[in-house]
């Protein structure tokens, strides 16, 4: 195992090493719990003490000490260590398979990661196995003995054949960026970028792009411009001094300059650079406009003559950059620009300085707003990219996505009249059962089968994920993951003509599946699926014994009160996940959690959710709700509610939980309500427009004042769309009117406060642009002011999803407790 050499020389390499990571364990009973967490709350002391993780302000002992009074000691201490067991379950991030050197057989590598609550840290493993399908219906994989931690390392990318090995350590501070060559037995190259060259690479998910050419001499990638000059004063002058401070000066801040918001604070624009892995030679690449933000970077298929193309992302950024994480409604496209190279003494390519005059750049895609993920066929004659056109129109955050595919030419001047060809279109209204649109957040790097033409693509339809097959010159498209069960699928990476995939949902643990397609007649293109045994998701006993215990259902929901003026997608039932315990206890209901997701337009999925299986375990039944505006069921329920936010996603909650309630899954008298950002803006209406439906609720950074937020938040345009409807974007201003600030305040949860009595937690991240921490606080001081109960605890370090390890595994230990205390 070759590869296997090539990670124990990184971490060995590394300043800060933990060679090997025991707490995956490979024996099926072994416990994953670290002995000094399972004692952090087997006192009072200790509870008040780690319930502050952080800094966090989660009260004193003495009223600590006051809730231990309905709350026992034990139940604390015991749920902790049931969560505890419920995070230290891994999750799969990546994968990649190359074939073996003898040309029989597959090596695997996956990147893996686990929480580490004490480092309050994610750690990083990979682990290698081998692959061999002896026949259809047998395939076996031989994992290495154990997983191996890599310490400091931002991302890895292997080359194309495999052979090589990128690892990217960006800095903490202005500290150079580390770019690390590894062959299967040592590192090779080892290149130190300073700030004046470029900041940290990209390695975020959407602007991030690290491309190996062919012959796997350059390396495209995205990373922060160089860092700005900076102005010095000075109180005096001195000639011979050491340092800024020696000298009586300092470095002053210059112009503020505007980054993308959320999770994006402080960082530079995107720029692209290649390396020269021989040479360690970086280049800016030339011609690109400084108005345009770059990602997403591939290398085209290779030209003849002295030159090769580079296809990315651009974003235009010439007037404010408005937040961009979960935002596909800011316009994009894709471009296409030249890298001069030439041959040297050593027959090796080197890079040129070119004119950018003689060749610009070339935007592929002008006659479509909205154009990103590119991809080219293994033949070079297609290039393939996803669209947000219906976001970008509309201006909601996230719509439906298209596909589309234009002619690339080989060894032709490019041209920017291309002929956009839409290979999967939006889809406005589907039918029962059939396919509702394409929901896809990524693509793999090589999703293609070998016939060139089929790429395999992971999408949402209704409440589940999915794996499609689409064929980009037909328009053919399969739903090839198994249908007969509500199980979500995730595609990790191919195998040849074979997938390699997660399966989950709500009660079962991830679990690894292997696909090929049936060969033979009238198979229709039909897929079989093998089970894969695997370290990777093994938990406890206990954990296993508590999921045994539940089942999960996906209910349709009909509409209530249909009007006329609805679309035909709006009047459709929407969808809500059901997870409850297989036996009732005394033939009474568990309490029911109302879980909302945020958005609007995003969905819960039936996939395997580490907190949610915990709030299941601990005696609670789950309606996870997908309202109208979810993605998954068509463009016509999503744009359903736009100017319909607090009315329309607060009646389809209200309905649901009447359904549940009406068919004797749920008590009237034990509901509660769980929900963050948009899914806390319900949270928070509900418990104004509904005051004695619920017994305990609890949000997570909520959108509570509209008319707080419009100037706060990094997406202003985001509270006129989903307040006004799609007129919001003509409306949008930096300066909103009186009139626009009273609507803002009308559709706010704060607008019924005088009417809330359920006692309510609060979970404030103090980093976050997106709901700023002051929306969460003015409301929770106000409930407070009317006597209402409620608990704030503020995580000084957290942006708007809450999900450094300790935070996440705070929030839902006081979740749990919070509406056990309630609850009858």
């Amino acid at each position: 195992m070759g590869r296997i050499l090539i990670l124990n020389n990184i971490i060995s390499h590394s300043c800060s090493v933990n060679s090997l990571a025991p707490r995956i364990s490979h024996h099926p009973h072994s416990r994953t719990v670290s002995p000094s967490l399972l004692t952090l709350y087997t006192s009072a002391k200790h509870l008040s003490t780690s319930l502050a993780m952080d800094g966090s302000k989660a009260g004193t002992p003495k009223e600590m000490s006051s809730e231990l009074d309905t709350t026992t000691e034990e139940e604390y201490a015991s749920q902790s260590k049931l969560l505890q067991e419920f995070v230290n379950i891994s999750t799969i991030d990546k994968a990649w398979t190359f074939k073996l050197g003898n040309g029989i057989g597959t090596q695997a590598m996956l990147s893996i990661s686990q929480p580490n609550l004490l480092a309050n840290k994610k750690r990083k493993l990979i682990l290698s196995t081998d692959i061999s399908k002896e026949n259809n219906n047998s395939v076996t994989f031989k994992w290495a003995p154990f997983p191996v931690e890599i310490t400091g390392a931002s991302t890895i990318v292997p080359s194309p054949s495999g052979s090589k090995l990128l690892v990217v350590r960006n800095p903490e501070n202005e500290s150079p960026t580390h770019l690390e060559i590894w062959s299967q037995s040592q590192l090779e190259k080892e290149f130190h970028i300073p700030q004046t060259v470029h900041g940290s690479v990209y390695v975020d998910g959407w602007f991030e792009g690290i491309s190996w050419n062919l012959d796997e001499t350059l390396i495209a990638y995205v990373a922060e411009e160089p860092s700005s000059p900076k102005p010095t004063f000075s109180l005096g002058y001195q000639k011979d001094c050491s340092s800024d401070k020696d000298c009586g000066s300092w470095k002053g801040q210059g112009d503020w300059e505007e980054d993308w918001g959320e999770t994006y604070a402080g960082k530079r624009q995107p720029s692209l650079f290649l390396i020269n892995i021989d040479s360690g030679e970086v280049q800016t690449v030339k011609g690109i406009p400084k108005s345009l933000s770059v990602g997403q970077v591939v290398w085209a298929p290779s030209t003849e003559g002295s030159y090769q193309y580079l296809v990315f992302v651009g974003w235009p950024s010439d007037s404010r950059k408005l937040g961009i994480k979960y935002c596909y409604h800011r316009p994009c496209s894709l471009y296409a620009v030249r890298t001069f190279l030439y041959k040297s003494e050593g027959t090796e390519l080197e890079l040129k300085e070119s004119s950018c005059e003689d060749f610009p750049v070339v935007n592929l895609t002008q006659s479509i707003n909205s154009a990103f993920f590119p991809r080219f066929s293994p033949d070079g004659k297609v290039l393939v990219f996803l669209s947000a056109k219906c976001s970008v129109d509309s201006g909601v955050h996230c719509a439906t996505n298209s596909l589309h595919r234009v002619d690339w030419a080989v060894n032709r001047k490019l041209s920017t009249s291309k002929n956009i060809v839409d290979v999967i279109p939006v889809v406005q209204c589907a039918k029962d059962d059939c396919f509702p649109g394409l929901y896809c957040s990524n693509i793999l790097s090589n999703p293609w089968l070998s016939d060139g033409c089929t790429m395999i693509l992971s999408s949402t339809w209704g409440s589940s994920e999915v794996i499609i097959s689409v064929n980009v010159l037909s328009g053919e498209l399969l739903r090839i993951s198994r249908t007969e069960s509500n199980f979500s699928w995730n595609v990790l990476t191919l195998d040849g003509d074979n997938i390699i995939a997660v399966s989950s949902s709500p009660v079962d643990i991830p679990q690894i599946k292997y696909g090929y397609l049936v060969e033979g007649a009238n198979t229709n293109g039909s897929w079989n699926w093998l089970n894969v045994s695997s370290p990777i998701f093994r938990c406890s006993e206990k954990v296993q014994s508590a999921l045994s215990s539940l089942k999960f259902s996906i209910m349709k929901i009909p509409v209530k009160d249909v009007s006329a003026n609805l679309t035909e997608g709006a009047k459709k039932p929407f969808e809500a996940i059901f997870v409850s315990s297989n036996f009732k206890k005394d033939g009474a209901c568990d309490p029911l959690i109302a879980v909302l997701h945020g958005g609007p337009h995003s969905v819960s999925l039936s996939n395997f959710s580490k907190s949610l299986a915990f709030l299941s375990s601990i005696g609670f039944s789950l309606l996870i709700i997908n309202y109208r505006g979810s993605l998954g069921f068509g463009e016509e329920a999503l744009q359903s509610l736009p100017g319909k936010v607090g009315s329309q996603d607060v009646n389809d909650v209200l309905t649901a939980i009447d359904h549940v309630i009406d068919m004797g899954l749920a008590s009237s008298s034990n509901i509660t309500v769980l929900g963050g950002s948009h899914g806390g803006f319900l949270t928070s209406h509900l418990i104004g427009q509904a005051p004695d439906k619920f017994v305990a609720a609890a949000v997570r950074n909520p959108v509570c004042n509209l008319a707080l937020m419009v100037g706060t938040t990094d997406i202003p345009d985001w509270c006129y769309v989903e307040s006004y409807g799609s007129k919001g974007i003509d409306s949008f201003t930096e300066s909103p009117s009186a009139e626009h600030l009273t609507h803002f305040y009308n559709k706010s949860p704060i607008s019924h406060i005088s009417k809330v009595k359920t006692p309510t937690l609060f979970l404030l991240g103090a980093q976050d642009l997106r709901v700023p921490v002051s929306n969460g606080l003015q409301y929770a001081r106000a409930l407070k002011e009317k006597g209402v109960e409620t608990k704030v605890i503020v995580f000084p370090k957290d942006i708007h999803a809450i999900e450094r390890p300790q935070s996440d595994f705070e929030s839902f230990l006081n979740i749990g407790l919070w509406f056990k205390k309630y609850c009858k």
